[in-house]
């Protein structure tokens, strides 16, 4: 599927688009919602270009929704003319500077589920809770998930209020109502429904990459202090819809083409069902995206990175996360919301949340200027980043997905 809209030495007039650091370069061409900062005007979709905003109202495209629901042939026909009308030698026209910009969430979201794609994060966190069964059984053959509230889903930037919750210590006789004190970060990333299916009519797994939009960033806040005393026997609830936030960018799986690789398990692992299974899907489902978590707290004049992470860590991909939600004949619609669950590599750096990071709050962390965290403080800032690079390809970028912390209501 590669083709000339990612070959490397493709440049932009905009000169910002070809700074090696920028996230969004010629060969990204991310899709977003915004208006000029301050203003009363209407949303309007864009695509990034280096540090500016390619306003696509003039194009007739006012409904990203509806954008996502065309086949995926006439979606790459317009990357391929966004492609051909910012590249260097075509005529130059007037975009907005992301500067001058505020975006809203990128498209509607009218359902949102969240996996637990993390193999990693699974075990770490079921050692917490179940030391001698960290891994349920049910977890190497089925992709686990739960439907979270889109309704609280919110854009990078947003303050996410600090929630209260029942919360019950292991020697107390009932719960108490309070702030949550132990609040957590989880790094994931989203995928964009694209056309979806009809209700009743699941598609298979060499189907799958014609309802995939794009990724965006995502960090699914958890109070977990709250979290373990609710969710048995029917799973999160209160802690954790209190806000998710996404970046306001979502990066097409056209511009991530060069960044597949084959989808394999480990030796000696069940290997997935029929339908969840093919060549072709062994062969490039998986994707290289690197993704990191970065703390800033209010004494701290630079942010620090807490964790490094890739994608190529999911015990599930993302072709399976569609067919399998559709499997039973639920009705995927264009702008629904797939959160891959926190996405955590083997080694302890590598952890995707800071319950994994202190063990429980057991071992804080140290910063930098000497503060410690086990869990967010009110007005800690919480970010995270990913990038998708190889060899011989631009760098892609996802931007910002930031948020702090404030105190309970």
């Amino acid at each position: 599927m590669l083709d000339h809209t990612h070959d490397p030495a493709a440049l932009s007039w905009v000169a910002s688009a070809n700074d090696p650091a920028t996230d969004f370069p010629l060969q990204n061409l991310p899709f977003c919602r915004f208006r000029r900062a301050g203003s009363l005007e209407p949303w309007r979709v864009g695509v990034g270009i280096g540090d500016r905003i390619l306003d696509l109202a003039a194009w007739g495209i006012d409904d990203l929704n509806a954008l996502m629901a065309r086949p995926g042939v006439e979606r790459r026909a317009l990357r391929h003319r966004l492609f051909d009308t910012l590249k260097a030698g075509a005529p130059e026209i007037d975009l907005v500077p992301q500067a001058e910009a505020e975006f809203t969430l990128p498209c509607r979201i009218g359902d949102y589920t969240d996996f637990y794609t993390g193999i990693h994060h699974a075990r770490a966190v079921g050692r917490l809770f179940r030391p001698d069964n960290p891994l349920l059984p049910n977890y190497q053959w089925v992709p686990i998930g739960y439907h979270g509230r889109s309704s609280s889903i919110v854009v990078s930037g947003t303050p996410i209020r600090r929630p209260r919750g029942q919360v019950k210590a292991p020697d107390a006789e009932v719960p108490v109502f309070k702030p949550s004190a132990r609040i957590d970060c989880e790094l994931e990333l989203g995928l964009f429904v694209g056309p979806g299916n009809a209700l009743g009519e699941p598609f298979g797994i060499d189907e799958a990459d014609e309802h995939a939009f794009g990724l965006t960033l995502l960090n699914d806040w958890s109070a977990r202090d709250i979290q373990p005393w609710e969710y048995q026997p029917l799973g999160p609830f209160l802690a954790k819809n209190f806000g998710t936030t996404i970046s306001p960018w979502i990066v097409t799986m056209d511009a991530l083409e060069p960044f597949r690789i084959p989808f394999t398990r480990p030796e000696g692992d069940p290997q997935p069902l029929p339908y969840l299974d093919s060549p072709r899907h062994r062969a490039a489902a998986a994707y290289d995206i690197e993704m990191e978590v970065w703390l800033k707290t209010p004494a701290m004049p630079e942010p620090v990175r807490l964790s490094r992470s890739n994608l190529r860590h999911a015990y599930w991909s993302l072709a399976q996360m569609l067919t399998h939600h559709a499997s039973n004949g639920c009705n995927l619609q264009p702008g629904d919301l797939l959160g891959t669950g926190t996405i955590s590599g083997p080694a302890p750096e590598e952890a995707g949340s800071l319950l994994e990071l202190t063990a429980g709050g057991k071992q804080p962390i140290t910063l930098p200027n000497g503060e410690q965290r086990s869990f967010l403080l009110d007005g800690d800032r919480l970010g995270l980043r990913a990038q998708a690079c190889k060899p011989g390809f631009r760098r892609i970028g996802f931007g910002a997905c930031d948020g702090v912390v404030t105190p309970a209501g």
